[in-house]
C-alpha cells in the first residue's frame, strides 16, 4: 500500500475523513501526527508491513513451532526447521519498479526504442 493511500484509509478509519484533501494542511498534518503506532501510515513510513500486535503474535507461532521441532526427529538431527512466519511477513514491500530511466536524443529514436521493446514484449 502506498504511503498516500494509507493516510487515506487511517484519516477515513480514524477521524471519518473521507476526503482529507480539503482539510486546511495545518489541520490534516495535527491529524496525520495524531495517529497511532500501529496505523498503516507509520507503517508505510518505517517500510514494515506488520504493526506490534502481529508481529508478536508470529514470534509467538515462531517460537511454538521451534519447540516442537526441536522434540521430533527432524529437530534431533537439525534438519527441516521450521520457516520463520515472522521473517516471511515482516518483509519488506517490493516496490515496482518500472526498469531504469533512459533519455533519448530526438523522436526517432525513442520510437525505435519503443518499437525494439514492443516487440521485444510481443514475442514472449
Amino acid at each position: 500500500m502506498s504511503f498516500p493511500d494509507a493516510l487515506d484509509c487511517d484519516f477515513a478509519e480514524t477521524y471519518h475523513v473521507t476526503d482529507r484533501r480539503r482539510l486546511p494542511p495545518r489541520i490534516a498534518a495535527t491529524l496525520a501526527a495524531g495517529l497511532s503506532f500501529d496505523s498503516r501510515t507509520a507503517r508505510a513510513s518505517r517500510g514494515t508491513r506488520l504493526g506490534l500486535r502481529d508481529s508478536l503474535l508470529a514470534i509467538a507461532a515462531d517460537r511454538l513451532a521451534q519447540l516442537v521441532w526441536m522434540q521430533s526427529k527432524d529437530g534431533e538431527k537439525r534438519r527441516n526447521r521450521p520457516k520463520s512466519l515472522y521473517a516471511m511477513l515482516s518483509e519488506p514491500e517490493k516496490k515496482k519498479t518500472g526498469g531504469e530511466a533512459r533519455a533519448f536524443s530526438s523522436a526517432a529514436a525513442f520510437e525505435a526504442a519503443r518499437a525494439a521493446l514492443l516487440k521485444e514484449v510481443k514475442s514472449t
